[in-house]
């Protein structure tokens, strides 16, 4: 398989890369900047410069996860079209780009998230359940429609909807391991609220899986089977890194140095990925202690 992928130097990119090739695919590498190697094509989507077609033509596959990080900086207004434009236009320029090929790729995962479907309290939702009405929420609808042009090609098209990411290599739980490890790890908010989660590896493997489901296309979901709520995740890392969370960050805290995005901080998702189950695949790590033990264990 010819594999090209933006965003492959990102958590999730970069192990997606690491694996494919590892099974033998040739990757290329989507860049936001000249090339330097030959595995890297360049593009320029914040100036809607899709990648050169010549140099693409005849791909087998493209997997979009390029975006700015979610909780990187506060929720100013500017970093709010930064996050949109990230995320809506560089997937509106790939999928016309793609949809303009004279051969196209038989599929496009194009990134999305669980942010999708709001604050859904302890409420289980699946693929059929409606978007949310918050900024996050009303970002990935467009983020999602703006893959539609591959869709309309005759391209299969899959917008990945994706939990939070566990890896001690980065993302929410390599953030936080030093606290807990010190000590000093605790809930957010009252606890209750549900993080929709799924391992680094199983990440990867689903997103394997989906490049050769045929029958597969629209909205899936990445998160593992069994989402917790953040009292029981918290406890989780602490019981696996053998240090007591006692500590917990209040909401108004949490307002006051996260501005608006407190809000996707204290509430949360009961995600389920039913149609990621359905076509067949299986987790590695379905449940949250056991994934925790086995990455912390391995450092992935």
């Amino acid at each position: 398989m010819r594999l090209l992928v933006s965003g492959a130097s990102g958590l999730i990119g970069s192990a997606l890369v690491r694996v494919a090739r590892s099974d033998g695919d040739e990757v290329l590498r989507l860049v936001r900047r000249k090339t330097s190697a030959d595995d890297e094509v360049s593009w320029d989507p914040a100036q809607g410069t899709g990648p050169d077609p010549r140099a693409i033509e005849g791909i087998d596959a493209v997997v979009h996860l390029g975006g700015a990080g979610v909780g990187d900086h506060r929720w100013t207004d500017a970093y709010k079209r930064e996050l949109a434009a990230s995320r809506v236009d560089s997937t509106r320029v790939l999928a016309n780009t793609l949809a303009a090929l004279e051969h196209k790729p038989r599929v496009f995962l194009s990134g999305s998230a669980v942010g999708y479907y709001g604050d859904t309290a302890d409420t289980e939702v699946d693929e059929n359940s409606p978007a949310g009405k918050d900024f996050l929420a009303q970002l990935c609808v467009e983020w999602e429609a703006a893959s539609a042009p591959a869709a309309e090609a005759g391209i299969r098209t899959i917008c990945m909807r994706s939990g939070i990411v566990l890896s001690t290599r980065g993302g929410a739980l390599g953030k936080v391991l030093p606290w807990f490890r010190a000590g000093l790890g605790g809930r957010l908010g009252s606890g209750k609220q549900y993080i929709s989660w799924v391992a680094r590896p199983d990440h990867v493997a689903a997103m394997r899986f989906l490049l050769n489901a045929d029958d597969v296309h629209g909205a899936v979901n990445l998160t593992a089977p069994t989402p917790v709520t953040n009292s029981a995740y918290t406890k989780a890392i602490a019981a696996t890194v053998r240090r007591p969370a006692l500590f917990a960050a209040p909401s108004p805290a949490l307002k006051i140095a996260l501005g608006q995005f407190a809000e996707t901080v204290l509430t949360g998702q009961r995600v389920l990925p039913t149609r990621l189950q359905a076509a067949g695949f299986e987790f590695g790590y379905p449940e949250v202690e056991g994934a925790l033990r086995a990455l912390v264990e391995s450092n992935a």
